[in-house]
């Protein structure tokens, strides 16, 4: 579904990715690691089109996106929920999801959709005409991605769902993206600063360090060794 080859970016004359080879298939929840300041935002905000790559590829459903805009991203089905959740604070919860599936016209299949985040969102339907900005942390994440999910995308991409919550709150949020993938095959690119928990998520998982892929490969194998502790922080763990 997505392919990303050989792919350089950055900031001016900053390069914060340095040939990045990744994909992610149809149905997969893959996990980009790394510590603050590894690349991982600027992995997210380079494919979304936020930024222009310097070179390499980006190919999602075998066509070259890089550096298209991203609401022709979104009207293509890739749509990221960027850090800090971005929802509008004074509106609605209502009115926040009703911006989710602004533009689409098939009436019928939206309502349908919209029933279907609010059960696997349940909190947002007791919320549902209260202030977002009134919602905790962990709400407006559910939000946040709620939202997401009714631009119809074929991948969603999440950059750091559990920043700033608390330990239950993320378990939370984490059981939602699962039973997302599992119940209705969303496919979805997660970044994450810390390593805890991702392993039970993920089918597959990045480490990303000084801009540059450290290790790949399928949780199964990384769950229970040291290499994943190793890449992470460029040691040998001892």
């Amino acid at each position: 579904m997505l392919t990303i080859t050989d792919l350089t970016a950055g900031y001016g004359r900053l390069t914060a990715l340095k040939g990045i080879d990744l994909t992610v298939a149809k149905g997969e929840i893959v996990f980009v690691v790394g510590p603050n300041g590894a690349g991982k935002s600027t992995l997210l905000k380079t494919v979304a089109g936020l930024m222009t790559p310097f070179s390499g590829s980006i190919r999602f459903h075998h066509a070259d996106i890089a550096g298209m805009a991203p609401e022709k991203l979104s009207r293509e089905g890739l749509v990221l929920v960027p850090e800090g959740r971005s929802i509008f604070r004074t509106l609605t919860v209502e009115e926040n999801l009703a911006l989710g599936g602004m533009g689409r016209r098939d009436r019928d299949v939206l309502e349908s959709d919209l029933e279907a985040v609010l059960t696997t969102f349940p909190i947002l339907r007791s919320r549902y005409r209260g202030v977002a900005g009134h919602l905790s942390g962990g709400e407006q994440q559910q939000l946040a991605i709620a939202r997401a999910i009714l631009q119809q995308p074929a991948l969603i991409m999440i950059d750091e769902p559990s920043l700033g919550l608390a330990p239950l709150v993320i378990d939370q949020v984490y059981e939602s993206l699962r039973a997302l993938n599992r119940e209705n095959g969303m496919t979805l690119l997660i970044v994450e600063q810390s390593t805890a928990r991702i392993l039970d998520l993920a089918d597959r998982v990045y480490v990303l360090r000084n801009g540059h892929i450290v290790l790949s490969g399928p949780a199964a194998e990384l769950a229970g060794g040291r290499q994943l502790e190793e890449a992470y922080f460029g040691y040998e763990a001892g």
